[in-house]
């Protein structure tokens, strides 16, 4: 059993998309497709930068989306690979659920890219810039991460945002907790506390204003059964049906990322096989969550494709 799945925010970098839309003309159309919609040139922003722009989070999360889709899409037509025939499930990290959606048919190319451009803006405006933080724990359990993070708050939000793998996790709230978190890591035995770059404090209650516009969105936002399931990163589990996909996108923006026990849930499935598009960031989370009985590969260029479509 295989699962497609889907990277999230952190994996942009300039120039991704461009040798794969130099070799291919369906991963033109895609980026092609996305600019149309979004009204902007985002692939000549991917391609050429600058950094600082691509890194701004309503273009890094189109931008990842694109190129996730643009490296499936390709692997598809490539390969005569039938998605449903080959995935038994798809998933993906925090703005990755909305490409694994549009892999699996639930959502439409254009559709997912002005609802990610809108997500990055709503989660930008959410909370002023300076009032919030992220921090990656090293060497850090849920456990140790939950502890660490009540201790912290001290009445300010501070909450696990994602739990990566057995050895990852990440906090998020207001500054001055997730200061006083890294200070506070070696009392909770945990290795290291590294703040994040990033712009606002994504998944945890402060989100909430990004969460109620999402909800606004989505609840206009045609949403079809997926080919394949779905699994969903605030309850661990496969969806199908829009009316709960909707629902979780939404608790998504201020709920937990738990991609840990995606990666074990999905792996207790039965999958053996998981295919990272367009990143190279999941893969190494997932055989750590999942043990050495799973391979992970990570699928970006047209030497990847044909590698992995002589395997599939």
């Amino acid at each position: 059993m295989r699962a497609f799945v889907f990277p999230g925010q952190g994996s942009q970098s300039v120039g991704m998309g461009k040798s794969l839309a130099e070799a291919s003309p369906v991963a033109r159309e895609v980026f092609q497709e996305v600019d149309d919609a979004l009204g902007q040139h985002l692939f000549r922003l991917m391609c050429e930068g600058p950094e600082g722009d691509l890194t701004l989070t309503e273009n890094a999360q189109p931008a990842i989306m694109a190129n996730a889709i643009a490296t499936l899409r390709v692997f598809e037509k490539e390969g005569g690979v039938v998605l449903a025939e080959k995935a038994h499930f798809v998933a993906g990290h925090s703005l990755g659920e909305y490409s694994a959606l549009c892999a699996a048919g639930a959502l439409d190319l254009s559709t997912t890219a002005k609802l990610l451009k809108l997500r990055g803006q709503a989660m930008q405006a959410a909370v002023p810039v300076g009032e919030g933080a992220m921090a990656a724990l090293l060497g850090a359990d849920i456990e140790k991460a939950e502890a660490l993070a009540a201790a912290a708050a001290q009445g300010e939000t501070c909450t696990v945002a994602n739990d990566n793998d057995p050895t990852q996790v990440v906090i998020s709230g207001h500054k001055g907790a997730i200061e006083r978190a890294i200070e506070l890591v070696k009392e909770h035995g945990i290795k290291r506390g590294i703040s994040l770059p990033v712009s606002a404090p994504f998944h945890c209650p402060l989100m909430q204003p990004a969460a109620d516009r999402m909800a606004e969105a989505l609840a206009q936002t045609s949403i079809s059964a997926p080919f394949v399931p779905v699994f969903a990163n605030v309850v661990a589990a496969p969806v199908s049906q829009p009316d709960e996909i909707r629902r979780l996108l939404v608790e998504q923006v201020t709920g937990r990322v738990r991609w840990r026990e995606s990666a074990i849930a999905m792996r207790d499935a039965g999958v053996t096989h998981f295919h990272e598009f367009g990143g190279k960031v999941l893969s190494p989370m997932i055989k750590r969550s999942a043990g050495d009985e799973v391979t992970a590969t990570s699928i970006l260029s047209m030497d990847d494709i044909e590698a992995i479509l002589k395997e599939i």
